[in-house]
């Protein structure tokens, strides 16, 4: 059936969607930590150790991931995450051992959240577009600021009414309710249907021959298997700058409801913020994903770290200044800033190591990524027991900020493959 627009703007609705629950549904975790905590007197390392738990588990089973996408496509990953991500939330509110939260949160959550997250929808949206890529995965995205402010009052508004449990049942429900059927409209590529990516007709005879955006033809030209890119610095050095990129966006999220609170806001203010630093990151990712078609990957990497090193810096400077004005700064910064890592990572590696097994690359790349986002958490919070305070937590997320970005410019992608807004310089080169 030929559709009046292009299928690839169907999957990226589809995606941003996903993304609104699937997403929301395991940030939830940042409202559920201060009532668990309050109900068990557990130690916060030990609580956020769950949720750091979980991106262990995400890290272990993303190689697997990438190699179900190569094989099965997205509509096969997605239901799996669903189920599993939706069996994790119902069974949590039965929880009354530290162990019970880490099989719920850790195991199951944590496995349905890198498919139907960030990680299982890079694996195939990028692969719909070329000269929109960057505003695709931004639009696509960007349902994670919607869900925010949708999913994330009315959880806290049920917690405040009813308790996590009922709180953390809904939300399962949710995700079994709406994500399992519209997954099935998914499909892996453009081609798959019969189409080209950007909604390009097919080329003619008499059609103009289509513009390159290669820089290196070797590199381009190359079968890229999982062992081939395993021998390069390219693959470590964006294993690098992806795994500090995680460490910094969820050491802040995980902790910072229980920072503010803790310094003498209210609990009103501090879900707010929560809420809101999604909310921003709407425009961010969209506005960050489309100026990185234009300018370039690496630029945006380095802008979204120095607005996490600025939010770092702004809740150092709330611990001696309990001031809103530097609550708002800290919200801006992390999410219209920040939050535009999520634009761009699934392009980095694709104009890197594009191929048969991109898949298989990205899962295994994703594995350090998840492993820096259990490590932020938990690091965070240990450092929390040992101290007493963030402030050596929070300073060691700016120089993990400055250490990403510097890892993404050694990567490199520009040197690969050039964005729309810069083939004319690869044009002026031929």
């Amino acid at each position: 059936m030929q559709l009046p627009f292009f299928y690839g703007w169907m999957i990226v609705a589809v995606t941003f969607v996903t993304m609104a629950i699937g997403v929301n549904a395991r940030t939830a975790f940042s409202l559920f930590f201060p009532p668990i905590i309050s109900e068990f007197g557990w130690e916060r390392g030990v609580t956020a150790g769950a949720f750091s738990f979980g991106f262990v588990v995400s890290g272990a089973v993303s190689p697997l991931i990438g190699r179900m996408m190569d094989r099965f496509g997205p509509r096969a990953v997605m239901e799996v995450g669903a189920v599993l991500m939706g069996g994790g939330l119902l069974l949590a509110p039965l929880t009354s051992q530290p162990w019970h939260l880490y099989l719920t949160i850790g195991v199951l959550v944590g496995a349905g959240s890198v498919c139907l997250g960030y990680s299982g929808q890079s694996l195939f949206v990028p692969n719909w577009f070329i000269r929109r890529r960057g505003l695709a995965m931004g639009l696509a995205f960007a349902g994670v600021g919607i869900g925010s402010v949708t999913l994330l009052p009315w959880v806290q508004l049920m917690i405040e009414q009813t308790g996590w449990r009922t709180a953390c049942t809904a939300m399962g429900i949710v995700v079994l309710v709406v994500l399992a059927p519209i997954n099935l409209l998914l499909r892996k590529r453009p081609e798959d249907i019969g189409l080209l990516p950007d909604g390009d007709a097919a080329p003619t005879a008499n059609s103009a021959k289509p513009m390159s955006n290669i820089v290196d033809p070797v590199w381009a030209g190359t079968d890229w298997t999982l062992r081939r890119a395993l021998a390069t610095a390219r693959f470590w050095w964006i294993a690098l700058g992806y795994f500090c990129g995680l460490y910094i966006w969820y050491a802040v999220q995980v902790h910072q409801t229980k920072f503010l609170l803790d310094i003498g806001f209210s609990a009103n203010v501090a879900v707010w913020a929560l809420g809101v630093v999604s909310l921003l990151g709407i425009p961010g990712q969209i506005w960050l994903g489309h100026l990185s078609d234009r300018i370039g990957r690496e630029w945006i990497w380095a802008m979204s770290c120095l607005g996490f090193a600025i939010c770092f810096a702004a809740l150092i400077a709330l611990k001696y200044a309990a001031v809103l004005p530097l609550v708002y700064l800290m919200i801006l910064t992390q999410g219209a800033l920040g939050y535009g890592l999520t634009s761009i990572m699934g392009a980095v590696v694709l104009e890197i190591f594009q191929g048969k097994q991109y898949g298989s690359i990205f899962g295994t790349i994703m594995l350090a990524a998840l492993a820096g986002g259990a490590a932020g958490p938990w690091v965070t919070g240990l450092l929390y027991d040992r101290f007493g305070d963030y402030t050596i937590a929070f300073a060691i997320g700016i120089a993990v900020s400055a250490l990403s970005a510097i890892a993404i410019w050694q990567a490199s992608p520009r040197k690969i493959r050039a964005v729309a807004g810069q083939m004319h310089k690869v044009q002026a080169r031929d």
